[in-house]
């Protein structure tokens, strides 16, 4: 039986009236995710047709998803919003905090001895308030989502990008930083603007060596890392529906890397038998009496281009393998001949020494059940592996389920290391190597959904690609990147030409999904007892203290750092060793803005103080502006704030005393979070004006006095000689955040409105 079954019910109960009301307002068929969105506002049934990438919407999310990482921060955060328990079913998963290193066993007691005091923390407050906890061991958040809580037709939200994996199972899922979910946790509704629609229809059908990650490796080729800003994308046609679920879950997962809001595919059998499989019948009972609500119109669908933003079509048939990267995720390549040319011409190394299966997007029993078929071929044709090879599970259930049916024992005859059911590598949880910085030159291939550079391994050298599971098993075995397993050859142990045979494998477990301890803990029904401690000296968990507001009179900031080109999340707030202090704002301040490359000397962590003309690291600069009560600017390219949710981008910054960020462009989720934390996040009205910005330059801003919804802001920029330009900053900021700007932070705000 599913978890919260009545919460599922009560949305199919309301969703025909909804749909139908929606469909009379704005006159027209509507698209699956506009049945989804328009069946979740705030205030009930529709009374008007909203206007996508314009207007700003409420709506209530049927639930909430936090992983160990960034749920420190966004429990931190509820504990101040004054509520006694969360208002809408909420779990937290350990899986971010548990490094890759020697083995699952050794790596999950390694992490539950160095990091007990967050994971105790994190029981405890779950245990207070209410949420499900699902202990360090358990599985990846998405993998488990699916697993458990994904339902078609819902909406949820987790502090993780990769929410969006959900989509796999029709929901509308979507990453947001910790501020938001504390929105919904203390039972006040969310806002999103109302997204613009991106249909991609899939007509054939995959076979061979491509897989379904090989269509989000296309789509993002086709729509680059910043193409699905502010939209959804809705998968559709043929090719769709004869894909697997947990298929549609690895397509929706890598979706954050075109930036779109999320994405998500109708309700189909595929679904169904998923439901089924995982102990869930009552939900696929339920989904089928309202089935025809779970996706989208058939005129929608038959005449696409009437009522989606943009459209994409995807011939299945035709798709072949693809190779994403590296140091960026919308980098396609064909395998074979094409990598040949590409890598030869760009000088990535050939030569693969590891290759990793696993992560958020492919660990589940159909991956690593069609990459053991590949690795089986090895043991069979007498094939010695020319990489190391990494297996991350998805969950217990994967993982167990998986031990029994042999799939585990191929991947260990072939040395390959069994990592804990969790994140490891793919966020950078990898301890590869002792000292990262200065490693060597190297490629390795992964089925993960991020290449950005030092991500896996903190290495700037690791040429990262992201491929199929098949693939990556693949490429692995043959050890060169520009491997064709469709046409090449390799010389096993005997001298003899050997090809590999297509990947076989399974949907779902012939035997069925099976597991003795899934590692879920249920909340006490009254957690008013449960104590919630936090140490004074404790270097990984910190109580916050509320942010004052900045006011309406910035004068005498001074630039902090200039960014050049991508700015990831990752640049603005490092993962990796860096997790460690994810619960404490002070000591992961300390790693603010250390990946950005300063515009001026083109050098990470090194920037111009305008204190003492001296250089120094980004964050020791900083807190010598703070100390000095003067307030400070970051500026920014395009898609700024790119990658994960993670709200720590936005909170480091304005902890140091970092006032606004100026970029060409945001990503979502960061702009988003800029907004919460109560900090100015503008863009170039003339991005050319990005080039005026000069190091030594001191900014005055003329009129936020009159900050309004749609009011540009005047920022009068002084150069070192005297000079002025004047610039015209946009913003998106509507009255409701602009109460925020004004209370100091979202949170603040709640916290007035609850002790009002």
């Amino acid at each position: 039986m599913a978890f919260d079954i009545d919460m599922i019910k009560k949305v199919y109960e309301t969703i025909v009236e909804r749909v139908d009301k929606a469909r009379e307002i704005t006159g027209k068929p509507l698209t699956l995710s506009e049945k989804i969105l328009y069946s979740h506002l705030w205030d009930g049934t529709a009374n008007k047709a909203f206007v996508r990438g314009k207007d700003y919407v409420d709506f209530a999310p049927d639930r909430i998803a936090c992983q160990d990482a960034t749920a420190q921060m966004a429990l931190l955060q509820f504990m101040q919003a004054g509520k006694s328990k969360v208002a809408v079913p909420t779990t937290v998963h350990c899986d971010h905090l548990i490094q890759a290193k020697v083995g699952a066993t050794t790596d999950l007691q390694f992490a539950m001895n160095n990091s007990s005091e967050v994971f105790n923390f994190l029981e405890s407050v779950s245990n207070k308030y209410g949420i499900g906890f699902w202990k360090p061991g358990a599985g990846i958040i998405h993998q488990v989502v699916l697993e458990n809580y994904a339902f078609p037709g819902g909406m949820m939200i987790g502090t993780d990008s990769h929410t969006v994996n959900a989509g796999g199972l029709g929901m509308v899922a979507i990453g947001v930083g910790g501020a938001d979910a504390v929105d919904v946790m203390a039972g006040m509704p969310w806002e999103l603007k109302f997204p613009k629609l991106i249909g991609v229809k899939l007509t054939g059908k995959i076979s061979g060596w491509a897989a379904p990650k090989d269509v989000i490796l296309k789509v993002a080729g086709i729509v680059s890392a910043k193409g699905g800003t502010g939209a959804i994308v809705e998968y559709f046609g043929p090719g769709a529906v004869s894909m697997s679920c947990t298929g549609k879950g690895t397509i929706c997962n890598m979706g954050a890397e075109i930036g779109a809001t999320t994405s998500t595919f109708g309700y189909d059998e595929s679904m169904e038998r998923y439901l089924r499989a995982t102990d869930r019948a009552d939900v696929a009972d339920a989904a089928n009496e309202v089935k025809d609500y779970l996706t989208g119109d058939a005129e929608v669908y038959a005449n696409p281009e009437q009522y989606f933003d943009q459209v994409i079509e995807i011939n299945l048939s035709e798709l072949g393998p693809l190779l994403n990267g590296p140091f960026t995720p919308d980098l396609s390549t064909t395998v074979g001949s094409e990598m040949t040319g590409r890598a030869q011409e760009k000088d990535w190394p050939l030569q693969v020494e590891w290759g990793l299966i696993g992560s958020c997007t492919n660990s589940s029993y159909e991956d690593l059940s069609r990459a053991s078929s590949v690795a089986q071929q090895a043991l069979d044709k007498g094939i010695k592996m020319k990489s190391e090879l990494g297996i991350n599970p998805g969950s217990e259930q994967v993982r167990y389920t998986a031990e029994r049916d042999g799939i585990l024992d191929i991947f260990e005859k072939l040395d390959a290391k069994i990592f804990t059911n969790a994140c490891g590598p793919c966020i950078g949880q990898w301890a590869r190597y002792s000292d990262p910085k200065n490693a060597p030159k190297n490629s390795i291939v992964h089925s993960f959904n991020r290449n950005f550079a030092k991500r896996a391994d903190g290495n700037p050298n690791t040429h990262a690609f992201v491929a199929s599971p098949e693939i990556t098993a693949a490429i692995a075995i043959a050890g060169r990147l520009d491997f064709n397993p469709m046409t090449d050859t390799l010389i096993n142990e005997n001298g003899e030409e050997v090809m590999l045979d297509e990947p076989t494998g399974w949907e779902l477990p012939p035997k069925g999904f099976d597991v003795k301890d899934n590692g879920y803990l249920a909340p006490e029904e009254d957690g008013s007892g449960v104590v919630v401690t936090v140490a004074d000296d404790s270097e990984r968990l910190q109580l916050l203290t509320p942010f004052v507001p900045l006011g309406d009179a910035i004068t005498g900031a001074k630039l902090l750092i200039k960014a050049h080109g991508k700015c990831t999340t990752d640049h603005i707030s490092m993962a990796g060793p860096w997790l460690r202090f994810r619960g404490h704002l002070d000591n992961i301040a300390n790693n603010t803005l250390i990946g950005a490359v300063n515009a001026f000397n083109m050098k990470t962590n090194f920037v111009k103080s305008q204190l003492d003309g001296e250089y120094d690291a980004v964050p020791k600069t900083q807190r010598a502006y703070k100390a000095a009560g003067i307030k400070t600017i970051v500026v920014g390219d395009h898609n700024y704030g790119e990658g994960s949710s993670r709200e720590h981008a936005a909170m480091q910054p304005r902890h140091l005393g970092v006032a606004a960020v100026i970029v060409k462009s945001f990503a979502r989720i960061h702009e988003t979070n800029l907004k919460k934390q109560g900090m100015l996040g503008l863009t170039f009205a003339n991005e050319n004006d990005y080039d005026l910005i000069q190091e030594d330059d001191t900014f005055n801003f003329l009129d936020l006095n009159e900050f309004a919804p749609g009011k540009p802001l005047t920022i009068e920029a002084v150069h070192a000689d005297g000079s002025k330009d004047v610039i015209l900053a946009n913003h998106t900021y509507n009255q409701s955040q602009i109460d925020w700007y004004n209370e100091g932070s979202a949170l603040n705000l709640i916290k007035k409105e609850n002790n009002a």
